[in-house]
């Protein structure tokens, strides 16, 4: 299998996850380009024959070694970057889910090279990836629900 991730031929699906405990929601920042350094949510490619859940739970696991239960899928979210010459770098389309946690404390790695639990209120002060802060709004709303 070739790496598509940098000039792919066609858009790479995706899958994260945002997950929820005790009114925070866990972020990773990201260990690799692209938006190294940036915080998003634990996700990544999806393999072939795994749902866009089961896709979103075995990164969790793999990314920061946290175990969650699905409550809702949240929105497609696409990133596309383009190089100095207009050619497309990346193009990637990730399926963001909401998540209870379950078990696990989060660790870092080379995909995640630090870990918060924040708050809602918390987010608005850290760099993120474009269009995570409104994924985040939703995600908060999901768990506010599955609570009710």
């Amino acid at each position: 299998m070739t790496d598509d991730r940098f000039y792919p031929s066609r858009p790479v699906l995706a899958a994260s996850v945002a997950v929820l405990r005790e009114g925070r929601v866990l972020l990773a920042a990201r260990g690799k380009p692209p938006s190294e350094g940036l915080f998003s949510l634990p996700g990544g490619k999806v393999e072939i024959g795994e749902t866009l859940g089961e896709a979103a739970l075995r990164e969790l696991r793999e990314e920061v070694g946290v175990e969650a239960k699905l409550i809702g899928l949240i929105a497609p979210v696409e990133f596309i970057e383009r190089d100095e010459k207009g050619h497309i770098r990346h193009h990637v389309v990730i399926a963001a889910h909401a998540a209870r946690w379950v078990s696990g404390e989060p660790q870092t790695g080379p995909e995640a090279k630090e870990i918060r639990w924040v708050t809602e209120r918390d987010i608005a002060d850290l760099p993120m990836t474009a269009g995570l802060a409104g994924i985040l709004e939703q995600a908060f709303r999901l768990g506010r629900q599955d609570r009710a």
